[in-house]
């Protein structure tokens, strides 16, 4: 099984955890993490979350980010620039948010 999991999810962790939903997502998220470590599933990772990350402003939770990219199998590289945006395109014609929809291609790209 491949994964690919955008900034929202890595940064979970980071989140306030007082709020149940997002102690649940967080669980969740470590859960999968745990999983990759444990390379029962494959992490694909992207020039878009990599861009994304490199402009968190926080420096721990991005370079822990940073680090745990490192553990992925497959890389949605630049080159596929425009098949990706092309593919995000379809996705905002439905409302899809484009950070949204471009994370989507990115996923269906590296055939998770």
């Amino acid at each position: 099984m491949r994964v690919y999991l955008d900034n929202c999810c890595f940064n979970r962790p980071f989140d306030d955890q007082r709020q149940i939903r997002v102690f649940l997502e967080t669980q969740a998220k470590l859960h999968i993490q745990e999983q990759i470590k444990n390379e029962k599933i494959e992490l694909a990772v992207s020039f878009v979350s990599r861009y994304e990350n490199s402009e968190n402003p926080d420096d721990v939770s991005g370079g822990s980010i940073a680090d745990f990219f490192q553990r992925a199998t497959i890389y949605v590289g630049a080159e596929n620039y425009d098949e990706i945006f092309a593919k995000a395109g379809e996705f905002m014609k439905a409302n899809i948010k484009m950070k949204d929809a471009t994370h989507l291609a990115c996923a269906i790209k590296a055939g998770c």
